[in-house]
């Protein structure tokens, strides 16, 4: 601001002490309630400031709050402290700018004589960002300078900057909204008295709910990776949120969707009949938000348990729903629904229900528009087609399909081997230890009093846990742990008072289930662990192949995680028109080379454990072509055409990876082998010669096993070589 430097030099300082000692007094006179209010009770934020620098002076609870600063009485004086310096976007130049027009208005009415009473460019608001002093989302803060109590006065009245124009035959429009008026200011030849006052409203939530509609209604799908991660951020932010569910309803079905790595990948699969009685078919017969305020003492169903298990304890739900024509199931046009979860009960209220109906319609929209991507993110490779078609139907074009002729298929999978069998293994281990856990509660209240229904208690126990060592099913864990809840937890208050046995097994049972699940979960987190290290390292590393094998040529590629990894490749001239046999080549063998190195990352991860679970690989080989479509009426990105080649390829590939060796009856998967099926000869030339360069390279051994796959369904001849990956420390024996 160098050119008020000299003008607020001039500043009489006689005015501008009288000002402040009035002003101090007021602050100090207990006879003022109007400024105790001002001071501590505004919602607003207010501050007085030096004209021309925007110095601080003083300040009320609420602007010292925002900002970070401490002064329990207001005063700021001699602190040094700028408006410009709070502010992220609003620096010295930009205030200046809006103070000049300030002092425009004031020249034209003290010196000018020429007053408006319908000034509104004065009453225009500028949005400002504050660094949050406590950390977490910067607060935006809208505010406004009132000028009309100053007064100013030209020093030198022989200076005059519009003596070329009559200022009074001027338009008051053409003066006030033409910028060159404010810049003919010379602000060295004005004396201002008095105090500028700052106004300022925290509108955060308004400005993040504005944001967030903005994002939600722009025309790229919410479930680009960028986009979903601002959407979920804010999202999360808006409502002090841990996580954001999507559910998808259609045909009576309902897919639900989570986040993870700032990418939205699906969960689970529900039936609408299995959540009756739920929180989410109330919020969608109601068509309303619906809060739940404490998930533990309120749930209904296992999909409502699960997320209790996770860690919910409150639930914002927000139901998005067509019209009664677009409607394709009957609870109440749902077409889908928000949900939030928190870690702490009653976290929801009503302003975030006043939030949630504030974004329901650009929700709903996104939504749609997710629906129309089938909540998968469109891969780069075939991006161009979609787009190419989107375009199409926006200017008014009947829907062509989206097809992709005579592509080369690739399939494999890295399967973790028994993962099911396990899981119960660790559910069985985790239920048995929390059942004797409270047998000794049952013994300890038993020492100190013997009841007869103590005694009863114990003998279910002991039947309880005769069962569980012969072994357990999935539903178990939900069933079991509420029998305990209903059985055993309900009397800790009373077993409280029964003696120090009591006392400490009821401890030492509350500390073995003092986790998010709420039950012991030893052996399960130790199965989760491994499950989702396995996963997590297998989708790094075919994530880092896939980088280089689309440097080769653009192809179209999704993997799926579940109990390991499976990928499928689709590669042809209809996808990328520069395609050749040699892409191909190169691609059959990098799928090779990757599906090695997945198996080498689980032998790192193999060593890292005491009892690790053992990963099995495949690869599918097909030379003939096959069409894929975009089907509108699915979620998959992508379907096979109804042709016998085509529905065989399918069948193989569902079943392939647990199919047997015709003549041992074993799989023909085994761990830390590579597994290739194939049908013709051809194929087996093409990749015996893949496996040379393999062992070559030190990938895999160079003795090959051989034999017939059995009948999968009506399919026969198919045959398989199986080869042992090496370790990287391994020399290959060529």
């Amino acid at each position: 601001m160098s050119n008020s430097h000299s003008h607020r030099q001039q500043v009489s300082d006689e005015s501008t002490f009288r000002d402040r000692d009035t002003m101090t007094n007021q602050a100090n006179s207990g006879n003022n309630k109007w400024l105790a209010r001002f001071q501590h009770h505004s919602k607003l934020l207010m501050a007085w400031v030096e004209p021309g620098n925007f110095t601080l002076y003083y300040a009320n609870d609420t602007f010292c709050r925002l900002t970070g600063i401490n002064a329990p009485t207001g005063s700021l004086q001699n602190q040094g402290i700028h408006l410009f310096d709070l502010f992220t976007n609003v620096d010295a130049k930009t205030l200046e700018q809006l103070y000049r027009r300030h002092l425009l208005a004031l020249i034209l009415r003290d010196v000018y004589k020429i007053n408006h009473t319908q000034w509104r460019f004065l009453d225009e608001p500028v949005i400002a960002t504050l660094d949050n002093p406590h950390g977490g989302e910067p607060h935006c803060v809208q505010f406004w300078l009132r000028s009309q109590h100053l007064n100013v006065e030209r020093i030198n009245p022989e200076i005059n900057e519009f003596s070329d124009i009559d200022l009074s035959k001027q338009p008051i429009q053409q003066i006030i909204l033409n910028p060159t008026w404010e810049e003919r200011l010379n602000l060295d030849n004005y004396q201002v008295r008095g105090q500028l006052l700052w106004e300022g409203l925290d509108v955060t939530h308004q400005e993040m709910i504005r944001q967030l509609i903005s994002l939600l209604i722009e025309r790229d799908s919410l479930l680009r990776s960028e986009k979903f991660r601002l959407f979920e951020q804010k999202m999360r932010s808006l409502f002090r949120a841990d996580q954001i569910l999507l559910l998808r309803v259609k045909h009576q079905e309902v897919k639900l969707f989570t986040s993870k790595d700032d990418q939205i990948i699906q969960t689970q699969v529900y039936s609408w009949d299995s959540l009756e009685g739920s929180h989410f078919q109330e919020a969608a017969q109601g068509n309303q938000v619906w809060r739940v305020a404490n998930l533990e003492s309120d749930f209904h169903t296992e999909f409502e348990q699960t997320l209790f298990n996770q860690g919910a304890r409150s639930l914002l739900l927000i139901p998005l729903t067509v019209s009664s024509a677009e409607a394709e199931t009957p609870s109440q046009n749902l077409m889908g629904m928000v949900g939030l979860t928190s870690d702490q009960t009653h976290n929801f209220d009503s302003l975030d229900i006043n939030h949630a109906c504030a974004l329901s319609p650009a929700l709903t929209a996104a939504l749609r528009q997710a629906a129309q991507s089938q909540f998968n993110p469109i891969h780069p490779a075939v991006e161009w087609r979609f787009l190419e078609e989107a375009e199409r139907r926006s200017w008014g074009l009947p829907p062509e399909p989206i097809v992709f002729t005579d592509v080369h298929p690739m399939y494999g999978i890295s399967d973790i081997r028994g993962s099911s069998s396990e899981r119960n293994r660790s559910i069985q281990a985790d239920l048995l230890s929390q059942f004797n856990l409270a047998m000794a509660v049952v013994d300890g209240a038993n020492q100190y009093q013997q009841l007869p229904l103590l005694q009863q208690l114990r003998l279910d126990l002991s039947a309880y846990i005769k069962q569980l060592e012969k072994g357990v099913m999935a539903e178990a864990e939900v069933t079991a742990i509420q029998y305990l809840r209903d059985h055993l937890e309900i009397y800790f208050d009373y077993f409280q008072d029964c003696g120090d046995g009591a006392v400490e097994a009821v401890r030492a049972y509350k500390q073995a289930c003092d986790n998010p699940h709420g039950c012991v979960y030893t052996a399960r987190d130790r199965y989760d662990r491994m499950i989702y290290e396995i996963n997590e390292q297998l989708r790094q590393t075919w994530e880092r192949w896939q980088i280089r094998m689309q440097q080769i040529i653009p192809h179209y590629c999704d993997h799926e995680l579940t109990d390991g990894i499976d990928h499928m490749i689709y590669a042809g001239a209809s996808i990328n028109s520069h395609f050749t046999l040699f892409h191909l080549h190169c691609l059959r063998y990098e799928q090779l080379r990757a599906i090695c190195d997945c198996a080498r990352t689980c032998f790192h991860i193999r060593d890292r454990f005491d009892n690790p679970l053992q990963v099995t690989h495949l690869v599918l080989v097909q030379e003939t072509t096959v069409d894929i479509f975009h089907d509108e009426q699915t979620e998959k990105i992508f379907d096979l055409r109804s042709s016998t080649r085509d529905t065989r390829y399918e069948i193989v590939k569902k079943r392939i990876d647990k199919a047997l060796d015709t003549n041992t009856q074993t799989r023909i998967t085994q761990p830390g082998m590579l597994t290739i099926v194939y049908s013709t000869q051809a194929e087996w030339t093409e990749y015996q010669q893949y496996l040379r360069y393999l062992a070559r390279e030190g990938w895999v051994d160079s003795h090959i096993e051989y034999s017939t796959v059995e009948k999968l369904q009506g399919i026969t001849g198919l045959k398989f070589a199986r080869v042992r990956i090496l370790p990287e420390f391994e020399p290959a024996q060529v």
